[in-house]
């Protein structure tokens, strides 16, 4: 397997899991602002966090459905890099994102069977990069972070997107390396797979992860 895939850790909330996520080689640091998520963090915190990582660690903020006021307050209090867009919204949203704050933004579309992989070259045409992920379940209080992956073999074959993408849904140390393989990914995030409890990163397996794509 090649050693240039960009990994993200998404749903840090300490200084602790930003140092282990650098020095592990990770690309992108995920700062979660959904008051449902056991990730959630709030600006304070996340600002505390975005300062304390290092130069080239792409510091990215993952939103559902914010409206503006949420996100010049995030913007305003949060050094970032990116946003990722993590709800509904429509490629006309996601193209207002961009060009009001003159950020990349990163939509994320879930999968659940073949008919939703048109969404890709939709959002191609507006957001810098995209998400896979797999579609949550009905009735899921989390549009990610659930810990469920869908069929890769939705993927195979069709890593030649107009936008650089990034697999994501139930990965883990011990799967990861089998995702790339069948999807061709070059770029993977993980959240729950990376946890010893909802919410709380492990360094081991944060670093066993990173190792895993490069093996």
């Amino acid at each position: 397997m090649a050693a240039d895939i960009r990994v993200k850790v998404c749903g840090l909330s300490t200084p602790q899991d930003v140092d282990c996520v650098a020095r592990a080689g990770a690309a992108y640091a995920g700062f979660v602002f959904f008051e449902k998520s056991p990730r959630n963090v709030s600006y304070e915190t996340a600002a505390t966090l975005a300062a304390a990582a290092p130069v080239g660690l792409c510091k990215v903020a993952l939103t559902v459905n914010a409206g503006d006021a949420e996100l010049d307050a995030l913007t305003e209090a949060v050094p970032l890099d990116m946003l990722q867009l993590h709800g509904k919204e429509t490629p006309q949203r996601v193209a207002e994102v961009k060009a009001r704050y003159g950020l990349p933004v990163m939509k994320a579309i879930g999968v659940a069977d073949a008919a939703d992989l048109a969404q890709i070259d939709i959002y191609s045409d507006v957001a810098d990069q995209l998400l896979i992920d797999a579609k949550p379940p009905k009735g899921a209080d989390l549009p990610g972070g659930n810990g469920l992956a869908f069929d890769w073999r939705l993927l195979a074959g069709r890593k030649y997107w107009r936008k650089p993408w990034m697999l994501a849904g139930g990965l883990t140390p011990d799967n990861v390396a089998e995702a790339i393989r069948m999807t061709g990914a070059r770029q993977v995030d993980v959240s729950s797979g990376v946890e010893s409890a909802p919410g709380v990163k492990d360094a081991d397996l944060i670093r066993a992860f990173v190792e895993h794509t490069t093996g």
